[in-house]
Formats: C-alpha cells, structure tokens, sequence
C-alpha cells in the first residue's frame, strides 16, 4: 500500500461534518479540540462531565460544538438527534470505561456499553450521510492469559471482568452489523483498540495517573493496588491520531474497515511501578505505598496482570507510529497537572500540546 503521512490532515478534515458520542469525557475533549483545529464541523452527543473538576468545562468544550445532552441508552431520543447532524464520520467513545465499576456495576455496564453501540448503529442506518464510523473499545477485549505476548487483532477475544465482557460484546456487534447492513452501503465500520490512555485533563477514579495527582498535591501518599502489573501506556494523543487517520483512509478504501489495535511499541509496555517512578520525577516528588507492602495483597476484585498490544497494522495500513516515548508521555501530562494547578488555561495547555505533538517536540 502506498505511504501515507503520520498526522491527520486538515485539507481531508475541513468542513466534514463530526459526530463525537462521549464529548464531553477525557478523550473525547481531546479530539473535540483535535477536529475544531483541523477545520471540522463537530457535533456532540454525551451526558454531562462525569467529574468535578473536568477538561470540558475547563477547556470550555461546549464553545466549540453543537452538543446535545442525551444518553446513548435512549434509543429513540439518540436517532433524533443523529438524524438532525446528519453526520459524515462518526466517533463513539461514549461507555462505562472503569474496570473497577464495572464490577460494582456489571448490568448497568453491559446495558451502556453493549446496548448503546448497538443503538449508535442503529442511528447510523438512519442517516444516508454517514460514511465512516470509527467505535472505540478497548485493550482489554481479548481473551487474557496473564501473558507478556503482544495481543493482534485476530486473537481471541474474551473478558473475565463486566467491563471486559461488555467490550468484547460490543466488538462482535460492531462485526455483525458491519456485515450484515453497512458493507452493502460501503459504510467503513472499525473498531480502535487503544491502550492505557494518559494525558492532562483526566480525573476518572481509579485511575492510576488521577489518583496520583490528587494524592500528591493535597501531600498525601499515592496507593498502588498492583505494582507489578504491566499496561501499553501511551499518551491520550497517540490514540487519538490513529482514530483520525483511520477515518481518512475508511473514506478513500471502505475495505479497511475492521478492528485496529492502537498501543506504543511493545518494548514500552511497563510496569505500573516502573510508571509511577516516572510521574513521581516529573511531578517534583510524591510519596508512594504499596497494597502489597502494607500487606493488603491486592485490593479489590480480579484484574489482568499483563496486557500488551501490538500495533503493526496500524503502522503498516495508516501509517501511525508513536510520536513520543513514555518519559515524553509521563512529563507532558505530569507538567499539564502542574501548571493547570498554578492558575494556566486548560485549553491553551491542550493547544501547546496538540502543537508540541504535531512538531514532534520532546521525543
């Protein structure tokens, strides 16, 4: 296949007409600013921030799109407004994204992640615009086996957890539906299997970044449920670049529609140790204990031990390759926190990293 360039291009983007599911979450801010820059018209379907602070109302999202608030639960109130968007291209990264809730919650989690991309397609039949759909899952839908192997996109996919399941659910409707009413209408249907996102702006719970962000500057001790367990970190960005690319090139060549895993070189998938080490130096220090050390073993219910992606079809068909090494990833976002924190604007913090990230600047 022929090359292509690494970065999204503003040419292909401008005008499109964007329909983002889940825009006012972490990642979904990120490509709202990431698609208002490259010159698209974007809309936005999503219930409010989840937390308080967040980046959408920092970063004052709501000036840059069209946004509706709706539950993607709402079938019939989901294709309303679809329909009214009429969307060329179509990112859904709406979900129940937390492994941990997804046990406190597993029904509520299968109902928002299985049934809501099932509803999201079944707007999508709806509206003649539409042209490319890319649907964001998750590292965590192959069947895992605790290995330092990295998983492709034709392994098995599976989950012992709600969250995992629900994931690896979604994944199998996506494939059916593609199948069975999009191919026909030359609708490129993909899904993007991202890894451990991290990034300025994210205050989930039970995430590992946020929750050492909070500890640290209120000077308390972070607490690592599991220090050994290794993840495909990678900054919120890198995914976010594969996302765009593989809408521009299922807009030239529908035929590569299918599942993408987007992840850093397998050589940088670390430890949760190894990460913390990292973010304690950037960050200009913060106490760390351990579940295992203050002889809790793990805390909390199952979670997998290793997981590892391997992107080469990423590489090879879109022409994505990380950006930034993890140093680069850890002391990007560990300086947003910061400065955020001193009284800096969020979105100008977003806007010097997006420039930072496009020049290829801190490699």
């Amino acid at each position: 296949m022929e090359s292509v360039v690494e970065l999204p291009c503003a040419e292909f983007w401008r005008d499109k007409r964007v329909l983002i599911t889940g825009h006012t979450g972490f990642k979904g801010s990120w490509l709202v600013q990431w698609l208002t820059r490259l010159g698209a018209c974007v809309a936005g379907v999503a219930l409010p921030p989840a937390t308080e602070p967040n980046l959408f109302t920092l970063a004052r999202i709501d000036k840059l799109l069209d946004g509706y608030c709706c539950d993607i639960r709402s079938r019939d109130a989901l294709t309303s407004i679809v329909k009214a968007v009429r969307p060329e291209i179509v990112f859904h990264l709406a979900a129940q994204s937390l492994v941990r809730v997804g046990y406190r919650m597993p029904a509520e989690t299968i109902e928002i992640n299985v049934m809501g991309t099932a509803h999201v397609l079944e707007a999508l039949r709806a509206v003649e615009a539409v042209r490319v759909a890319v649907l964001a899952t998750t590292d965590k839908v192959y069947r895992n086996l605790d290995r330092r192997q990295p998983y492709r996109e034709d392994d098995p996919l599976g989950g012992d957890d709600p969250y995992s399941a629900s994931k690896a659910a979604a994944e199998l409707i996506v494939e059916s539906y593609r199948r069975s009413f999009f191919d026909d209408r030359r609708v490129a249907i993909a899904t993007a299997r991202a890894g451990n996102v991290i990034g300025g702006g994210d205050w989930a719970e039970d995430r590992l970044i946020p929750d050492a962000v909070r500890a640290w500057s209120r000077g308390q001790s972070l607490r690592v449920r599991r220090p050994d367990a290794v993840r495909p970190w990678q900054h919120v960005l890198e995914p976010l670049c594969g996302y765009l690319r593989l809408a521009e090139s299922l807009w030239k060549a529908p035929d590569l529609a299918g599942p993408y895993n987007f992840g850093p070189d397998v050589r940088s998938a670390v430890s949760v140790r190894t990460i913390v080490e990292l973010a304690r130096v950037a960050y200009g220090g913060g106490n760390v204990v351990s579940d295992v050390v203050m002889g809790d073993g793990c805390e909390g219910p199952p979670e997998a031990g290793a997981i590892v992606l391997e992107s080469a079809k990423a590489s090879r068909v879109l022409g994505v390759v990380p950006r930034w090494t993890l140093q680069t990833a850890v002391e990007r976002t560990m300086g947003w926190y910061r400065r955020q924190a001193a009284g800096e604007d969020a979105r100008r913090l977003c806007e010097e990293d997006l420039t930072s990230y496009e020049k290829r600047l801190g490699r």
